[in-house]
């Protein structure tokens, strides 16, 4: 197993705002001028042999989390969601009713909080989805739902079993009180504990755990201790995002002080803690912010070279066909992008007159596939051959990359790559800042104007 490493100058040298990389090009990207009409023949165009990914967004929460950037909407009144529920499992029939392809093999509940729904509401939408697709009972089938402690008991794990979900995602954040309060999320360590324990009771295959660092008050010592907790809890796969404080994007930020906030020093601190810690107890770093158990699907993906990205973030099987479910969801099939409407009014009205909820989207060039490919493989692997970029292409890539291998010197230089005639090679030294090497082959990038829509790498 390789240990992580990592240099405070480099990480302060090179700890620049980018993008995420689910997508390339990525959502900013995205533009109006892809219609409906463009998603529903991306739709026609999947044929029955061809597998789907669902992703279902739910966007209802009862409570407001200051830090949260997620498409949401706040209430308590649990009524709203019977509209949603009827309208998204319109949604469903409609784009069942315009592919051929039916077999589907990822579901994935997100949000919002999916667990806001009563079992039954769940039960009831993926009874329509069993519906209008094939969902085979086998053990490589992956039915996934975040979950929130404060609104799933323990007692319902169970019965989310009986519906297929084998997969489940805690939000967590953090452990700290004071932390916790400072975001108006306070829930408890047993909370999670009893969710856990229910979960690999009824026989869960994975169980992932989000934290976040760079929240107010958090010191390396809060943190080291949630991070003490959480390795009691033993979940799969830990994801550690770090926060970014956007509250001209995202207007529940504005209740953070951003005085409270940890220092740019004791943020790296805590983030050097992270990779210590999260590796003294027998976690590998998968990439950008996450870690798996050895014997986890992800890290033995990585292992075998069949690791790659999506909307979702790291996943298993590149060959499935996504689609995004749900308001400001989003879809990747075949050589296009495509994302719902954003607010509930328009999707409703949209689906009132059975018509697909679509805001934009995306064509992708043959310039966006090589690069795309370039920059996954580096994400996924950490290492790219270059003659398997040119054999799929038919391109000559130091001729084709020339300006970007020149951008990639001060990289060498600063030992974080390695560049032969026919591979780069990331160091374990730069592992930590592969969003930073992706981004010199991203052509979009150095046009952008507002880098302050994106999260520092560190």
């Amino acid at each position: 197993m390789k240990t992580l490493e990592w240099d405070e100058n480099l990480l302060k040298k090179y700890n620049v705002s980018g993008p995420r990389y689910t997508s390339y090009p990525t959502a900013l990207e995205f533009s109006t001028d892809y219609q409906a009409s463009d998603y529903l023949q991306s739709l026609k165009d999947l044929q029955p042999d061809q597998t789907l990914s669902l992703y279902i967004h739910i966007p209802f929460c009862q409570n407001i989390c200051y830090y949260c950037a997620c498409n949401k909407i706040i209430t308590k009144d649990k009524t709203s969601a019977l509209a949603y529920i009827e309208n998204i499992t319109k949604e469903i029939s409609i784009i069942a009713h315009h592919t051929q392809a039916k077999t589907v093999r990822q579901i994935h509940w997100g949000g919002g909080t999916p667990t806001y729904l009563s079992i039954q509401q769940i039960a009831h939408i993926m009874s329509v989805i069993r519906k209008h697709f094939i969902v085979p009972e086998e053990d490589n089938t992956e039915i996934s739902i975040e979950v929130d402690p404060r609104t799933l008991a323990p007692s319902d794990v169970s019965r989310l079993a009986e519906l297929g979900f084998n997969r489940m995602s805690l939000g967590v954040q953090d452990f700290d009180l004071k932390v916790q309060q400072s975001i108006n999320r306070v829930q408890s360590f047993e909370s999670s504990q009893e969710l856990i324990l229910a979960a690999r009771k009824a026989n869960f295959q994975s169980i992932n755990i989000d934290l976040i660092y760079g929240l107010p008050f958090q010191t390396k010592q809060t943190f080291d201790a949630t991070l003490e907790k959480i390795s009691q809890l033993s979940a799969d796969r830990i994801s550690i995002f770090n926060y970014a404080h956007l509250p001209h994007r995202f207007k529940p930020q504005r209740r953070i002080n951003s005085k409270e906030l940890p220092s740019p020093i004791t943020k790296l601190k805590i983030f050097e803690s992270i990779i210590s810690r999260l590796q003294s107890y027998g976690y590998l770093y998968i990439g950008m912010d996450h870690f798996a158990k050895p014997q986890d699907e992800l890290a033995i993906a990585q292992k075998n070279h069949q690791l790659h990205r999506n909307f979702q973030g790291y996943t298993t099987h590149p060959e499935y066909q996504l689609i995004g479910i749900g308001v400001s969801s989003i879809s990747a099939i075949g050589d296009s992008y495509h994302q719902n409407v954003r607010d509930i009014k328009s999707y409703y009205e949209a689906l009132e007159k059975n018509e697909l909820p679509s805001w934009r989207g995306a064509q992708i060039s043959r310039d966006d596939k090589i690069r795309r490919s370039v920059i996954f493989e580096l994400i996924c692997h950490f290492q790219l051959d270059k003659q398997a970029i040119e054999k799929n292409f038919q391109i000559d890539f130091d001729t084709y990359f020339c300006n970007e291998l020149k951008l990639l010197e001060p990289f060498v230089t600063d030992q974080l790559l390695q560049l032969t005639p026919t591979n780069i090679e990331v160091t374990i030294k730069g592992r930590l800042l592969i969003r930073t090497i992706c981004m010199v082959f991203d052509a979009y990038f150095n046009e952008m104007l507002n880098i302050s829509s994106y999260s520092k790498i560190i």
